[in-house]
Protein backbone atom coordinates (compact mmCIF):
# COMPACT_ATOMS: atom_id res chain seq x y z
CA UNK A 1 0.00 0.00 0.00
CA UNK A 2 1.23 3.61 -1.40
CA UNK A 3 0.79 6.60 1.38
CA UNK A 4 -0.63 9.56 0.01
CA UNK A 5 1.34 12.67 0.65
CA UNK A 6 0.11 14.94 2.85
CA UNK A 7 -1.85 17.30 2.29
CA UNK A 8 -2.69 15.89 -1.08
CA UNK A 9 -6.06 14.35 0.32
CA UNK A 10 -9.66 16.75 -1.19
CA UNK A 11 -11.94 17.49 1.90
CA UNK A 12 -14.44 15.12 1.95
CA UNK A 13 -18.04 16.84 1.90
CA UNK A 14 -21.00 15.61 4.58
CA UNK A 15 -23.17 13.99 1.95
CA UNK A 16 -26.72 15.28 1.42
CA UNK A 17 -29.35 15.41 4.45
CA UNK A 18 -33.16 16.00 3.85
CA UNK A 19 -33.94 19.66 4.66
CA UNK A 20 -36.40 18.11 7.40
CA UNK A 21 -33.03 16.99 8.88
CA UNK A 22 -31.83 20.54 10.13
CA UNK A 23 -31.40 22.04 12.88
CA UNK A 24 -33.26 26.07 13.85
CA UNK A 25 -30.46 28.79 12.95
CA UNK A 26 -28.36 25.63 10.66
CA UNK A 27 -27.30 27.15 7.72
CA UNK A 28 -27.00 24.82 5.04
CA UNK A 29 -26.38 24.50 1.42
CA UNK A 30 -28.57 23.71 -1.52
CA UNK A 31 -27.80 20.61 -2.98
CA UNK A 32 -30.81 19.65 -5.67
CA UNK A 33 -33.98 17.49 -4.70
CA UNK A 34 -35.11 13.94 -4.38
CA UNK A 35 -38.05 12.04 -5.98
CA UNK A 36 -39.60 15.67 -6.33
CA UNK A 37 -39.46 16.21 -10.15
CA UNK A 38 -39.06 18.98 -12.13
CA UNK A 39 -42.23 20.71 -10.96
CA UNK A 40 -40.71 21.05 -7.20
CA UNK A 41 -37.12 22.23 -8.60
CA UNK A 42 -39.06 24.30 -11.08
CA UNK A 43 -40.91 25.70 -7.98
CA UNK A 44 -37.78 26.12 -5.79
CA UNK A 45 -35.82 27.98 -8.71
CA UNK A 46 -38.20 30.46 -9.00
CA UNK A 47 -37.93 31.36 -4.80
CA UNK A 48 -34.40 31.54 -5.90
CA UNK A 49 -33.30 28.43 -4.17
CA UNK A 50 -30.86 27.04 -7.14
CA UNK A 51 -27.88 24.34 -6.25
CA UNK A 52 -25.20 25.90 -4.38
CA UNK A 53 -27.65 29.05 -2.58
CA UNK A 54 -27.53 28.96 1.10
CA UNK A 55 -30.31 28.46 3.32
CA UNK A 56 -30.66 29.48 7.06
CA UNK A 57 -33.19 27.49 9.11
CA UNK A 58 -35.81 29.98 11.12
CA UNK A 59 -38.68 27.33 12.14
CA UNK A 60 -38.91 23.36 11.95
CA UNK A 61 -41.90 23.27 15.09
CA UNK A 62 -45.29 22.10 14.21
CA UNK A 63 -46.94 23.92 11.20
CA UNK A 64 -45.02 25.15 8.43
CA UNK A 65 -40.82 24.93 7.93
CA UNK A 66 -39.39 28.20 7.51
CA UNK A 67 -36.49 29.00 6.07
CA UNK A 68 -34.18 31.95 4.94
CA UNK A 69 -33.11 32.68 1.41
CA UNK A 70 -30.82 36.03 0.27
CA UNK A 71 -33.06 37.44 3.24
CA UNK A 72 -36.57 36.65 1.92
CA UNK A 73 -38.28 34.11 4.32
CA UNK A 74 -40.38 30.83 2.85
CA UNK A 75 -42.63 28.80 3.92
CA UNK A 76 -42.13 25.11 2.58
CA UNK A 77 -44.73 22.69 3.07
CA UNK A 78 -43.59 19.05 5.15
CA UNK A 79 -43.75 17.16 2.24
CA UNK A 80 -40.84 19.33 0.00
CA UNK A 81 -38.81 19.18 2.89
CA UNK A 82 -38.32 15.66 3.29
CA UNK A 83 -37.57 15.90 -0.60
CA UNK A 84 -34.67 19.01 -0.36
CA UNK A 85 -31.33 17.80 -0.36
CA UNK A 86 -29.11 19.88 1.36
CA UNK A 87 -25.35 19.61 3.19
CA UNK A 88 -24.55 21.32 6.25
CA UNK A 89 -22.30 24.33 5.80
Amino acid sequence: MTARPAGKDKPSLPPPMPLAMALVGQRVQFVGVSHGGVGLSHRLAEMGITPGEEIKIINRGPGPFIVEVRGTRFFLGRGMVHRILVRPL
